[in-house]
């Protein structure tokens, strides 16, 4: 399937946010934080990445672990034998089907998007 917003500077992006009630929400920068989390296979790593202090991107891991019936990310203390933090099945499963999400929503929205942007005024060095 082709991207139906491929990464140019003229190419708008589509965001997301669910929200669950006054406890649960994911939105982009959460999956971000999670995919991060795969990455690097730590939570200090993740929120640099996204230059986002420890204590952030710790209390973000936390609000989601409590939200979700399981846990979506595990983390294990430093010391000997090292810490690190690794996505839960649970955690990989929130992160596909929110990215799928994302791109169920561009693909079905493209036209919608593409007719909002041929609206827009010309931006000299942008469009």
């Amino acid at each position: 399937m082709s991207d139906p917003f491929p990464d140019t500077a003229e190419s708008p992006s589509l965001r997301i946010r669910i929200v669950f009630g006054d406890a649960a929400m994911i939105g982009p920068g959460k999956a971000d934080l999670l995919e991060h989390i795969r990455e690097t296979g730590s939570i200090s790593a993740a929120g640099r990445a996204m230059s986002m202090s420890y204590k952030r991107a710790w209390m973000l891991v936390e609000t989601m672990n409590k939200a979700f019936k399981e846990p979506l990310v595990e983390s294990a203390r430093g010391g000997a034998k090292g810490g690190g933090a690794s996505l839960t099945e649970t955690g990989a499963a929130v992160l596909a089907h929110y990215r799928k999400l994302e791109e169920i929503m561009a693909e079905a929205g493209a036209a919608r998007i593409s007719a909002i942007q041929s609206m827009l005024r010309d931006i000299p060095g942008e469009k």
